[in-house]
């Protein structure tokens, strides 16, 4: 059978292994179900982030190492997951642990420049081609900060983002993010629409967002802004794939784009902070081979400490240089963070850790695909780096709109479940992908493949 021989799945069969599945996690947890009841009292929510949250109570961990998680009931699990693919080092990875340890010993926070921080900055310049770096303490400050400064550098304030893009929690890019199907509108006239209670109109309206790989609605928006006075002061956008399980970019869009940007003035933000470093050494910079004026890192950067960064041209840096912005931060650069940055960077991220991740992401990705076509699946596998998921959708997805118009979130919980109860941490949601970590071997990815057949068994029985 073939992808375009689609099995005919009943949906009362997923509803009905969606209840099976969810009884038997639910029994597998008691320990996580009265975690949840005691951190209630004071946790909101019982979290730490409401990217935490989840019905009818998360599931607590308690340790990893290497490629495994284990939870507070003792089960274990192959971690696929990864912290929202900040541990593509892998758990408690020996080397990164000795850098933390030597380090601790000499004083863990001065607010004050030490060695690591800049041969972390010496080394993000070599993989990324920009010469100009600051550090920050997420993925939410380096997008923030880098807006910032596209703004100093432009004397501009609106900000073009794409439609459907995660850039962190701050007010400018909270806008026009997890959009009801029927309240999308024209590609070529998206509506700024705030991402929960609490952001201001006035910020909204600045903030104006485009289509995912759609270089000419991005240019007519660009014109259209252009004759009402104000041009955007930067285009920030996930470049080597669309959060949305991984969407990734069309041929020729990311050129069109750089061209576009450049012509009008605008700076180009690529937003790395899930992709750079876990793709390629240089993120989406190297691997398609498109330069922009800034860059945002997070996540994975800090080896499993907070850490963030921006990294930027000469020219729009100057205004961070000459004093003109106030990129501050008193941990910003904190040296126990550095330490284990320069440790996962020169000694952990290496070309053949790259080389591990490519060959297993191959493996992984080409198995689900077998696994799609031989049982009709409505879906395709994709993957880039130590990323990639099986998207359940008939059609190809490039953007948001194609997103929320194919997308089965049934079928994804059914998934999640199905890995949840077999051994496979998974993020639960239907826009997460999986991230490998240089940990991973190919008895993990074996793992994940039975059970994915599995679930297609089921399906289709």
């Amino acid at each position: 059978m073939t992808t375009t021989d689609t099995a005919q799945i009943s949906r009362q069969r997923i509803a009905e292994l969606i209840a099976r599945e969810a009884e038997r996690l639910d029994a597998r947890t008691q320990r996580s179900r009265e975690t949840y009841a005691r951190a209630s009292a004071h946790l909101a929510g019982g979290v730490a982030s409401s990217y935490q949250l989840r019905d009818p109570w998360p599931i607590y961990l308690e340790g990893g190492q290497g490629p495994r998680v284990r939870d507070v009931d003792g089960n274990e699990y192959w971690d696929f997951h990864n912290g929202f693919g900040s541990m593509v080092q892998g758990h408690a990875h020996p080397a990164i642990g000795a850098a933390v340890a030597a380090r601790y010993p000499l004083g863990t926070h001065f607010a004050a420049p030490t060695e690591d921080a800049i041969v972390v900055g010496d080394e993000l310049a070599r993989r990324f081609g920009l010469p100009k770096w600051r550090y920050t303490n997420s993925g939410s400050e380096s997008t923030m900060d880098a807006i910032r400064i596209a703004r100093a550098y432009t004397g501009r304030d609106t900000v073009m983002k794409i439609f459907g893009s995660y850039h962190g929690h701050h007010d400018t890019v909270m806008v026009s993010i997890g959009v009801e199907y029927d309240k999308i509108g024209d590609p070529d006239n998206l509506a700024s629409l705030p991402y929960g209670a609490g952001i201001p109109q006035a910020v909204v309206d600045m903030t104006v967002a485009v289509p995912f790989n759609d270089a000419g609605a991005m240019e007519r928006r660009m014109q259209r802004l252009e004759q009402e006075g104000r041009l955007p002061a930067c285009v920030i956008m996930e470049a080597a794939m669309m959060n949305l399980g991984v969407v990734l970019p069309e041929p020729g869009y990311l050129e069109a784009v750089r061209e576009i940007t450049s012509r009008y003035g605008v700076v180009l933000i690529f937003d790395e902070v899930k992709t750079g470093l876990c793709i390629a050494p240089g993120g989406a910079t190297e691997k398609f081979g498109v330069t922009p004026d800034m860059v945002t890192l997070a996540k994975a950067l800090g080896g499993g400490l907070p850490a963030g960064a921006i990294g930027g041209s000469a020219e729009v840096m100057s205004v961070v240089e000459d004093g003109s912005v106030y990129q501050v931060g008193t941990y910003n650069g904190n040296p126990l963070t550095m330490a284990a940055a320069r440790a996962s960077l020169l000694d952990v991220l290496t070309p053949e850790a790259y080389a591990h991740l490519d060959r297993l992401n191959d493996r992984i990705v080409s198995g689900c695909q077998d696994i799609v076509d031989r049982y009709g699946l409505p879906g395709y596998a994709v993957g880039i780096g130590s990323k990639g998921c099986v998207t359940f959708s008939p059609q190809k997805v490039v953007d948001y709109e194609t997103f929320k118009a194919n997308q089965d979130a049934d079928l994804s919980e059914l998934a999640w479940l199905f890995n949840m109860n077999r051994g496979i941490f998974m993020t639960p949601g239907r826009e997460e992908e999986w991230t490998l970590s240089v940990t991973h071997t190919d008895e993990a990815i074996d793992a994940y493949l039975a059970c994915f057949e599995e679930l297609a068994r089921d399906l289709t029985a």
